[in-house]
């Protein structure tokens, strides 16, 4: 049974961060157990997920989850945005809100720390050829 789509395709935030991660070399999205998946030959950053408090499923809509290099991933826990994916967390995966409340808009992101993260991730997931393309290149998302 396929899972239901757990994203709106308008949302701004996702759009943003669609513009941001299809940026990289060879990037790609496809929709994977119901949220928007980033992709090369792996995937290096999902939108929306969930974490399980106090025996209750919590959904976080507005997120995104990358892989970092373990000290890199110690460092952003601390912050109080992030957290650990339900499902990805035991494969090193972090989550990092991009809003706070139900308030928050496109403009009160720091895209340019969600670009380092894509970055970040996309490196550790897209091999040697693609990240000398990026290397090559410009960081998208920044101005």
């Amino acid at each position: 049974m396929a899972h239901p789509q757990m994203f709106d395709d308008e949302d701004p935030f996702l759009a943003r961060l669609r513009e941001i991660a299809l940026a990289l070399p060879d990037a790609d999205m496809k929709v994977s157990h119901g949220v928007p998946a980033f992709f090369t030959k792996k995937v290096f950053a999902y939108y929306g997920a969930s974490v399980k408090v106090d025996g209750e499923w919590v959904r976080h809509e507005r997120c995104v989850s990358v892989l970092l290099d373990p000290g890199e991933r110690e460092a952003m826990l601390a912050d109080e945005r992030t957290f650990v994916p339900a499902y990805l967390g035991p494969s090193d995966w972090i989550s990092v809100d991009l809003v706070h409340d139900d308030n928050g808009t496109v403009d009160d992101v720091d895209w340019d720390e969600i670009a380092e993260l894509l970055d970040a991730s996309y490196r550790m997931t897209a091999g040697p050829r693609r990240v000398a393309a990026l290397d090559a290149g410009r960081l998208p998302g920044r101005g």
